[in-house]
């Protein structure tokens, strides 16, 4: 399937000057040829593109749903905008300030969005992760610490000389009365009508809106504020503290306001040293392995309270409970529970993306398309250029009919976040081919996905995404699955001069030379040896040639077994010590390999696996009948453990092997698991460290019998000669060095 919509596809296409609807199908034509040449074995009967009318009809369909369910909603919102892309970007599209694809310092604007209520599902999508054992705890944790659940208490400060409230969320109520000032958002309606008149006030704020939206960035960042001139009223004590602005405080967290208690919380203390406010220590530490140095650093652990009036001597557990009693029942407060998620905004500025389905009309307002109606096609004959979308240009695009009144009414132009269309292909690849609905009971047949891969920078981005839209899709009765991922496996980026290949850098490795000049299966072989799955692979083409001679081995040590002629039966009783060793050897690898590939995933140790095996096969040199059998049926194993890694090489040997069924109808080969029980053993004989012979010794042989066979060998008496012994080390199982 092909995620075919986005900015990296119109960003190139605009440098290409061709149309992003050309230049992607263009595209999806030549990485289909390479997929396939690669022989990956995909059922393309279910191949889907997002930027398909068929495909994304089906989202916008859905989006009417939900919109009517009230899931979905329509806001002006301060947003991260990223100035190089020219569009909004959802809280997890920030990495460390910046634009997760352009890079560019994002910027905060008030613009109208739609937005899906992802927090409806908070609790369900922290409490589901408990059933997702086969993801790594490293996701998991990453999701957790996302959705940012936090008990606490919102509480009424008054303001004084005003009849309204400000509230305020904290999870720390036991140091309420240590509050020395309370600061609010440069978004929050308090500092905007403080800030009239107050030239200073309203240059901060402004300076607010051009600086960096991520919470990384605030944490780190400089703390800066300016004083209202208002007093908040403490709820308790009914003392007045300085209300401040502060570039800290984010409006889409609680409330827009904090209670700041400098002695307790570092971030208060940083902003109260440097703005000369009061810091009042209410919290005491419960032991003396606790320090607090109130000269130096907030004391911000948990402890005894003190000064707190009624509530000093309260440990800080007992405390918030009895401040929040306190509270609610004084009607100036009440427990509440928090979370960092934010809605999810789903409105994008730009032009190839699908068209979001609503019709804006003067009378009826916001309205959704009627079915009948969908899909609401993206014109694909325009001029792209990087300045903003050319729907919103397109007078034949906009200008339409209300379904509700029949009156003038104007088209949506914002486009879907892309992520919108990967958060359910994997539900659409169960039944590509219908086309009445979005899903049939197919989905249920097939989901949830037995093994999913994708990489960790979408923890909370896709990953979190599509597990909120199978909850949707579960919800309007598509499917049936709580979660659409049993197992995840987060893979490595592919690595060019230690940076990670990428479209839009342009650094990236086309296959096709190699395919052309090694074969598909030396390009295959190559990424899976070069690393496993989980970690990064820095490409180097001298690791493809090491491949393509490996695969020239293979074949070579086939062909010259085949030359040979016909095989017979292999019989198990009767073998040599070294015909068995070898057959043990088989068969221990095979097990090895089952375990690398069904379980563990680690596809490069499996194939060394089976280059250590082959160099044991090219050690066997044995033309007897029963020699050739245990060759034929090692190459048949090695045959078969890497047919999924080179399959076309593996189809091939195995026809020369004797076999007329084709390779990938075969079934994964069994071990036998009494080859793996050595009669005896192999060992390198080694004298001062250097290898001068082997010996064949019984498996459960002891210390004395190994030390005299080692002794006895021909070639190792010859290198002792008439040289006193001075010890014999014994690694089991592998090496005996006699010391001289």
């Amino acid at each position: 399937g092909w995620d075919a919509f986005g900015l990296p596809a119109e960003n190139a296409a605009i440098e290409n000057k061709v149309p992003p609807a050309q230049w992607t199908h263009e595209n999806i034509d030549y990485m289909r040829n390479q997929l396939k040449r690669l022989g990956f074995g995909y059922d393309w009967d279910r191949e889907v593109a997002t930027c398909d009318p068929e495909y994304y009809r089906w989202e916008q369909w859905f989006f009417t749903r939900l919109f009517r369910k009230g899931v979905v909603y329509k806001k002006t919102a301060m947003v991260n905008w990223d100035p190089v892309d020219n569009t909004v970007l959802a809280n997890e599209q920030v990495i460390d300030g910046r634009g997760w694809r352009s890079g560019a310092v994002v910027e905060r604007r008030e613009i109208p969005q739609w937005f899906l209520k992802i927090t409806d599902y908070a609790d369900e999508l922290l409490n589901d992760l408990d059933q997702l054992d086969g993801w790594p705890e490293q996701v998991r944790t990453m999701q957790r610490n996302w959705i940012g659940r936090s008990e606490g208490v919102e509480m009424h400060f008054g303001i004084a000389g005003r009849e309204e409230t400000l509230s305020i969320y904290t999870t720390r109520p036991d140091t309420l009365m240590g509050v020395t000032y309370v600061a609010v958002a440069p978004e929050h309606p308090l500092a905007s009508e403080a800030a009239a008149g107050k030239p200073e006030l309203q240059a901060f704020i402004e300076e607010c809106r051009n600086s960096g939206v991520a919470e990384a960035e605030l944490a780190t960042q400089e703390k800066k504020g300016v004083d209202t001139g208002l007093k908040a009223v403490h709820p308790i004590t009914g003392a007045e503290v300085p209300i401040w602005v502060a570039n800290f405080v984010l409006m889409a967290y609680g409330s827009g306001a904090v209670m700041s208690v400098p002695a307790h919380d570092q971030r208060d203390y940083e902003f109260a040293q440097t703005n000369d406010l009061a810091i009042k220590q209410v919290i005491h530490p419960a032991s003396d392995a606790q320090v607090a140095d109130l000269a130096t650093a907030a004391f911000v652990e948990k402890g005894v309270l003190q000064d707190s009036g009624e509530f000093s001597g309260l440990s800080s557990a007992q405390a918030f409970a009895a401040i929040g009693d306190w509270l609610e029942q004084a009607g100036k407060g009440a427990r509440q529970v928090n979370y960092r998620l934010r809605d999810w905004g789903v409105s994008r500025q730009r032009y190839w993306g699908c068209p979001i389905p609503v019709i804006n009309c003067p009378a009826c307002g916001a309205v959704p398309v009627p079915e009948a109606d969908l899909p609401v096609l993206l014109p694909t004959d325009v001029s792209v250029d990087a300045t903003g979308s050319p729907l919103k240009k397109m007078d034949a695009f906009i200008n339409t009919t209300c379904p509700e009144c029949g009156g003038s009414a104007a088209r949506e132009t914002d486009t879907f976040d892309t992520f919108f269309e990967s958060s359910w292909y994997f539900a659409r690849y169960a039944c590509a081919d219908k086309t009445d609905g979005m899903l049939d009971e197919r989905a249920n047949y097939w989901l949830p996905v037995d093994q999913y891969v994708g990489g960790i920078e979408h923890a909370v981005l896709h990953l979190l995404y599509a597990r909120f839209f199978n909850k949707l899709m579960r919800d309007e009765g598509l499917l049936d699955p709580d979660e659409p991922f049993t197992c995840l496996l987060t893979q490595g980026m592919v690595l060019k001069d230690g940076t990670k290949m990428s479209k839009s850098k342009g650094n990236t490795v086309d296959p096709q030379g190699l395919i052309d000049r090694y074969g598909a299966d030396t390009v295959r072989l190559f990424t899976m040896f070069a690393a496993p799955p989980d970690q990064s692979l820095e490409w180097a083409d001298s690791g493809v040639e090491g491949a393509y001679r490996f695969l020239k081995r293979l074949w070579k040590m086939a062909q010259q077994h085949v030359a040979g002629g016909a095989v017979p039966e292999l019989h198990k009783d009767g073998l040599t010590d070294r015909q068995q060793a070898l057959r043990q050897r088989v068969h221990a690898t095979l097990a090895k390999v089952s375990d690398d590939v069904g379980r563990r995933y680690t596809f490069n140790t499996a194939i060394a696996a089976n280059m250590e095996l082959m160099n044991e096969m090219g050690r066997l040199d044995d033309a007897s009948g029963q020699g050739r059998a245990v060759m034929q049926e090692a190459l048949e194993t090695v045959v078969l453990m890497l047919s999924p890694i080179v399959p076309h090489v593996t189809h091939v040997l195995w026809h020369a092997l004797g076999h007329e069924q084709a390779i990938i109808e075969c079934s994964w080969p069994v071990v036998d698991e009494s080859a793996l029980v050595q009669a005896s053993i192999e060992l390198v004989v080694q004298v001062n460290g250097k290898v001068r012979g082997r010996i064949s010794i019984a498996a459960d042989a002891g210390k004395a019998a190994i030390e005299a066979a080692a002794s006895g060998e021909e070639n190792v008496l010859k290198h002792i000669a008439d040289k006193p012994v001075r010890k014999i080390i014994i690694v089991p199982g592998k090496l005996v060095n006699v010391v001289i």
